[in-house]
C-alpha cells in the first residue's frame, strides 16, 4: 500500500491593518460618547453658537452703510475707545499688584491671612450694582477717599480714573486666582539651587519664579480683560455717563436698546465681540511664543 503524503495547510498572515490617520472617538474604559458629545454639542449651540450667529446677523438691517454709520459716530467710537482702553490698562495693573497678592498670600504665614483670602473673592460676590454704589460712596468729592483726591486737585469719581478704579476691582481677583495655585505648586528646591550657584534674590525672581509663573499671569490678564470690557453694573454709578467722555460702550448698547433701535445696539456688540476675540488671538499666540521659548 502507497504511503499517502498530506500537504500541510498554508497559512496566510491576516491582512495589514491600515491605522486611521485620525481619531474622531479616542478609546476609553468608560461609554457614553455619543451622549456626552451630543450634549456639548447641544448646549454649545443653544448657549454660544446661535446667539452669537444673532448677533452676527442682526446689524445688517440697516444694511453696511448704516452699520459704518452707527460705528464711526463719535458717540460710539468714543465709547468703544473708554472701554477698552480702560479695561486694558486696569488688566495691565492688576497683574503686578495680583501677583503681590498672591505671593503675600502663599509664602507669608501672619495673623488673618484666611480672612485676607477670603477677602480676595468680595468683587465674585457683591453684585455688580452694589459694588458701584459702594465705589461710588467711596470716591466720591463727599466721599472718604474721594475728598482726599479732591484736595490735591484729582477728580476720581464721574471721571475716567473712577472708571479705571472700578475695573481693576473687579478684574483683580482673576489675577489673583489664576496666580495662586501654581505659586503654591512652585518647588522652592529650585529657588534655593539657585540660590546656592550664585544668582541674587532679583535674578532668582526674575530668571526661576517670573517665568515659571508667567503662563498664569498671562491667562489671569486675560480672564481680567474679557471681564471688564463687559463691566457695566459697577460703572455706570461711578462713571457719571457723560457722553464722549465717561460713557461705556456697554451702556450705549441699553440706551440704543432702549430708544428700539436694536440693530444699531447689535452692531456696537458685534464690533465689541471681534475687537475682543481679536485681541484673545493676540493674547493666546503670545502665550504660545512664550510657551515655545520656554521649552528651548
Amino acid at each position: 500500500m502507497e504511503p499517502r503524503f498530506y500537504a500541510a495547510p498554508v497559512i496566510r498572515p491576516p491582512p495589514p491593518v491600515l491605522a486611521r490617520r485620525t481619531r474622531f472617538v479616542e478609546p476609553s474604559i468608560l461609554p457614553g460618547f455619543g451622549l456626552s458629545f451630543s450634549f456639548v454639542v447641544i448646549y454649545l449651540s443653544l448657549i454660544v453658537i446661535i446667539p452669537l450667529a444673532a448677533l452676527a446677523l442682526r446689524p445688517w438691517e440697516i444694511g453696511l452703510d448704516g452699520v459704518i454709520r452707527t460705528l464711526t459716530d463719535p458717540r460710539v467710537a468714543a465709547a468703544l475707545k473708554l472701554s477698552f482702553g480702560l479695561s486694558f490698562l486696569a488688566a495691565l495693573v492688576n497683574a503686578p499688584l495680583g501677583l503681590l497678592i498672591a505671593w503675600t498670600l502663599v509664602r507669608y504665614e501672619f495673623p488673618g491671612r484666611r480672612l485676607l483670602d477670603a477677602l480676595v473673592d468680595l468683587p465674585f460676590a457683591l453684585p455688580t450694582a452694589v459694588a458701584g454704589i459702594a465705589l461710588t460712596t467711596l470716591y466720591a468729592p463727599t466721599g472718604l477717599l474721594g475728598a482726599q483726591f479732591e484736595k490735591i486737585g484729582l477728580k476720581t469719581a464721574y471721571s475716567p480714573l473712577g472708571i479705571f478704579i472700578a475695573l481693576v476691582f473687579i478684574g483683580l481677583p482673576f489675577v489673583v486666582r489664576s496666580i495662586q495655585p501654581v505659586l503654591q505648586d512652585l518647588d522652592r528646591e529650585v529657588e534655593e539651587a539657585a540660590r546656592t550657584l550664585g544668582a541674587t534674590d532679583l535674578q532668582r525672581i526674575s530668571r526661576v519664579v517670573i517665568p515659571t509663573l508667567l503662563p498664569a499671569i498671562i491667562s489671569g490678564v486675560t480672564l481680567a480683560f474679557a471681564r471688564a470690557v463687559g463691566e457695566y453694573g459697577s460703572v455706570i454709578f461711578i462713571a457719571g455717563n457723560m457722553p464722549l467722555k465717561t460713557e461705556i460702550a456697554p451702556l450705549l448698547i441699553v440706551i440704543k436698546l432702549e430708544q428700539y433701535d436694536y440693530a444699531g445696539a447689535a452692531a456696537i456688540g458685534l464690533a465689541m465681540v471681534l475687537i475682543s476675540f481679536g485681541a484673545l488671538i493676540l493674547i493666546n499666540a503670545g502665550q504660545i511664543f512664550l510657551a515655545g521659548r520656554g521649552r528651548r
